[in-house]
């Protein structure tokens, strides 16, 4: 084959992404975003909502279940469609490119800058504590930690798995240290405390507001999609990756919560405002809340990396399907990485930090910058298992959901619910305002590609 034919396939330009990632890498980067900093803070809502040991039990293992069963739908959509742009593809072929382009837009602008920014800030605020940096300490570290990953995602997919490898090993270690100490200092048997008010279906009252927290902690698996191009070992293997990335964070879990349990009983982990250092200080002292605060830290850094990942790849996809933003579509094919995209991604999330550092609280503002347009669209892509069978019968498809329609509609009234949740608390919030207005923002946007493409 002469080079005339050839070179279109090797040029930089036009490289696409390929299998470059194991089956462990995969579960490595879905168990790093998924567990976060999360982990260490929900427990104490969690039991104080459910109001009982069996309930606060029942509520962490229905957060596994119900993850999942969303895995499960993913995992259809993720093997009869692989692409890098994950949900982005999906939403292109059940409603065609103008809604996708808004998904590509919140994503770029909301969902995957904010949660970087979001996480950027839950390090700054530890680092601070450690070595405070002047009155806006906690954005400048969190904008340093966005600008070193960004080098470490640039450099190569390679060197960022090996560095999400590494980050996640000592992430799951740190909840199993927690386990450890809580074994150490436990004897005292779980205590159960007079059953919560219950509501009329005999759930305790707040069981539902629980399960906001529950999922939130259980969050990001579906990030997975956004790699399903480029796993190792044929379309079922995202499938695997998420079934084994999921029982690893359901028992990691599990058994954190039953290490809080053992070691500070029921009572205990209601009143406690950090429970994973309560823990550990009480077994090895002092020197206890040093490796908390290492594993907290550790955690964020991870899931920030695993996000910048997994983020870059709607950029991409967006710039692939809309020349406004072209400018994100080129994929360098020596680093396996889309380079531009990651840069971008950088420059909006150090934006988002610089409106968080104006708040009095960098996490919670980008809470509530963040989550109602997550649900909104995360409901979408469930509701399109359902359209893309309609719109696709012949397509093949190596894993179908099981028991269709149940869990795929489970999948959508959980959807539906958090983005009622998230809405209701956020409505008052100014930073859901700033979101609404980034939005509109994405209206204009695609009016102007729309005219650009001719049509």
């Amino acid at each position: 084959m002469s080079s005339t034919t050839s070179s279109p396939d090797t040029a930089p330009a036009i490289a696409t992404p390929k299998p470059a990632l194991s089956v462990f890498d995969a579960v490595m980067i879905i168990t790093g975003i998924v567990i976060g900093a999360g982990i260490y803070s929900s427990p104490p809502l969690v039991a104080k909502f459910t109001g009982s040991v069996d309930w606060m039990l029942i509520a962490w293992a229905l957060g596994g279940v119900l993850s999942l069963i969303g895995a499960l739908n993913y995992a259809e959509l993720a093997t009869t469609f692989p692409n890098a742009g994950g949900d982005y593809h999906f939403l292109t072929r059940a409603y065609g490119k103008d809604i996708s382009f808004f998904f590509g837009w919140a994503r770029v602008t909301v969902i995957t800058t904010g949660s970087i920014a979001l996480l950027g800030f839950v390090f700054g605020d530890y680092m601070t504590k450690l070595l405070p940096l002047g009155p806006y300490s906690s954005a400048v570290y969190a904008a340093l930690t966005v600008v070193v990953l960004t080098v470490v995602n640039i450099v190569g997919l390679r060197e960022s798995a090996r560095t999400q490898n590494v980050g996640t090993v000592i992430e799951v270690g740190g909840l199993v240290l927690v386990v450890v100490a809580g074994l150490m200092i436990g004897g005292s048997a779980p205590s159960a405390p007079a059953a919560p008010a219950a509501s009329s279906s005999g759930l305790p009252a707040m069981f539902g507001l629980a399960m906001v927290f529950v999922l939130l902690t259980y969050g990001g698996w579906n990030e997975a999609a956004y790699i399903s191009a480029e796993v190792k070992g044929g379309n079922r293997a995202i499938l695997k990756a998420l079934v084994l990335a999921l029982l690893v964070i359901t028992v990691s879990y599990m058994l954190f919560v039953f290490g809080l349990l053992y070691g500070l009983g029921f009572e205990g982990i209601q009143k406690s405002n950090a429970v994973a250092a309560d823990v550990v200080s009480a077994a090895f002292g002092p020197f206890g809340i040093t490796l908390v605060g290492a594993g907290v830290a550790v955690a964020t850094l991870t899931s920030i990396n695993a996000t910048m990942l997994v983020g870059a790849r709607t950029n991409y996809a967006l710039g692939r399907d809309w020349p406004i933003v072209s400018f994100m579509s080129r994929w360098h094919g020596e680093r396996d990485a889309p380079v531009r995209a990651f840069l971008v991604q950088a420059v909006l999330a150090l934006a988002l930090i610089v409106l968080g550092a104006v708040e009095t609280d960098g996490f919670k503002t980008m809470v509530e910058f963040t989550a109602p347009v997550f649900w909104l669209f995360f409901l979408l892509t469930a509701i399109s298992v359902f359209i893309l069978r309609f719109k696709y019968p012949h397509v093949s498809r190596p894993f179908r959901v099981p028991l269709y329609p149940i869990l795929p509609l489970a999948f959508i009234a959980t959807c539906a619910y958090l983005l009622y949740s998230s809405v209701t608390y956020a409505q008052s919030q100014k930073a859901v305002h700033v979101s609404f207005y980034v939005m509109g923002a994405g209206v204009v946007a695609w009016i102007i590609a729309r005219l650009k493409r001719g049509s």
